[in-house]
């Protein structure tokens, strides 16, 4: 692994590369709670054929964190990583986790131009997973540490006690066995570092997702606008089963916004897949690709 800092847009963003520069690039954006080193067990199994590049994300470990939550609209956060592509060289693929899922989603919609291939894993298009939590059903009960996320607070009560409810938070009913010893470690330093969990839990906080409460339907919904909100690119979606935190449901309808689409599910693995099962997602991706 290679790292360094770039300056994009005028501000600092902490970079990791695995592989030959020379291999076809890809863009790996993580989620929530996490940073561009928790790519690492794919890049291992990409780098031989790519160009892994992780940047840790906008409030994420060292890269540039403002303060402020009107600093993390994603208009924003996706102009961060339209000019790292745009300093890469376009287009490229982009793979998106979660968080990233939602960034990665946002270039392919928006700045179509920067994307030759998308892949996703256990992250939502933005409407499918809007109409899943509006109608109140599975998929709203599932997401209601959104509500709490969102509270000015929370920062402060899930670092309590070494990030004891943190970590309680991402292991409910999913496995995060895999989070131990020196990366747990590691994943605790980037957490403590500068304040970085309270602009990390800001991306939530500067969402409009509207998430009820469960049983309540959300009506009135703003239109969404199929030419506007459409992935022009081959797409690949990967699906650990056993997610609870992102149902099947979020990922209904999809077709529509993603007509080239190809999904894959994989059981036995959850939210959590990219360091549960990194071979087998890292064989998928390059029988995937052309």
């Amino acid at each position: 692994m290679q790292t360094e800092t770039l300056t994009l847009n005028g501000q600092p963003f902490y970079i990791r590369r695995w592989g030959d520069p020379a291999l076809p690039p890809v863009l790996l954006l993580h989620g929530f709670p996490e940073y561009g080193g928790a790519w690492e067990p794919l890049a291992r199994h990409l780098a031989d054929r790519f160009h892994c590049i992780a940047p840790d994300q906008r409030g994420y470990g060292r890269s540039w964190a403002p303060e402020g939550v009107q600093n993390y609209a994603m208009s924003a956060l996706v102009a961060d990583m339209a000019a790292l592509i745009s300093h890469t060289g376009a287009p490229l693929t982009v793979i998106g986790h979660d968080w990233g899922a939602g960034v990665a989603y946002g270039l392919a919609m928006f700045r179509p131009e920067l994307v030759a291939r998308l892949i996703i894993a256990n992250g939502v298009h933005p409407v499918p997973f809007q109409r899943a939590l509006a109608a109140g059903g599975a998929q709203a009960e599932a997401s209601q540490y959104i509500n709490f996320l969102r509270r000015p607070d929370s920062h402060r009560i899930l670092a309590a006690n070494d990030f004891e409810k943190l970590l309680a938070l991402f292991s409910a009913k999913m496995d995060l066995s895999w989070l131990s010893g020196e990366l747990r470690a590691a994943y605790k330093a980037e957490w403590a570092r500068d304040e970085r969990l309270n602009t990390m839990i800001h991306w939530y906080r500067a969402s409009p997702l509207q998430v009820p409460e469960p049983g309540q339907v959300l009506t009135g919904l703003p239109d969404f606008p199929r030419d506007k909100l459409l992935v022009r690119c081959p797409h690949l979606l990967i699906w650990g089963q056993d997610d609870t935190a992102l149902l099947p449901e979020a990922t209904e309808g999809l077709k529509h916004y993603a007509p080239d689409l190809t999904r894959v599910t994989l059981p036995g693995v959850d939210h959590w897949l990219l360091h549960q099962t990194p071979a087998e997602v890292a064989r998928l991706i390059k029988d995937w690709m052309p």
